[in-house]
């Protein structure tokens, strides 16, 4: 993660926000000779300005097994990125770049019991499909509901620390930037469209 202040966002409810359309993420730890991993779908909850990460995961997994035996977790949430060309820059003599969004949440994992691992079953269902669909959890039969409760398994992550890099050529001057916004137009990619949509944000 880069230390420097003008790459990264200080308002608060951005990154939170950012957090929430990104939120099929990331979720590491450490395992006995590597790093373990999982992508997962998560739930964003705020209460009393704490903020929490819900979902649930396939029990006895090389990644629920390390989580099980140290429970420090870093959560990435990866948002758009993009090539950036020095030759956009008014001095083309310096390095090309890469812009991106990301947020790194640290905490602590813990896993629920099986009521638990049921209304985080129900949350994400619910939040994805909708509670009026023919798939909706609540139209999910039990006998079919009960058993994928012994495969998986519920938690929480309470949040420590958040750290995020929002890279958008924050040291570029206003004519760069706007160079940059419009040959990222130029190219038509969904990543360089949404790069140069947050740039022309924080032109103004």
């Amino acid at each position: 993660m880069y230390n420097i202040s003008y790459f990264t966002e200080p308002d608060r409810e951005l990154i939170i926000a950012f957090m929430k359309e990104y939120s099929f993420a990331m979720v590491t730890g450490i395992g006995e000779n590597y790093p373990v991993a999982t992508q997962l779908p998560l739930e964003i909850e705020e209460k009393d300005g704490r903020v929490f990460l819900k979902g649930h995961l396939m029990r006895k997994t090389d990644h629920h097994l390390a989580f099980e035996k140290n429970n420090n977790v870093l959560v990435l949430f990866t948002g758009p990125h993009c090539y950036v060309s020095s030759g956009w820059y008014n001095n083309p003599n310096t390095a090309s770049t890469w812009n991106y969004m990301t947020v790194h949440a640290r905490g602590k994992i813990i896993f629920t019991d099986e009521k638990g691992t049921y209304e985080a079953v129900k949350s994400v269902t619910n939040k994805y499909e909708g509670t009026e669909t023919k798939a909706a959890f609540n139209n999910m039969p039990q006998e079919y509901v009960k058993p994928l409760l012994k495969a998986i398994v519920g938690f929480c992550i309470e949040v420590e620390t958040i750290g995020n890099v929002f890279k958008l050529s924050q040291n570029k001057t206003k004519e760069e930037k706007e160079n940059i916004i419009k040959h990222l137009i130029n190219r038509n990619e969904k990543d360089d469209m949404m790069i140069a949509k947050e740039i022309e944000k924080r032109l103004h």
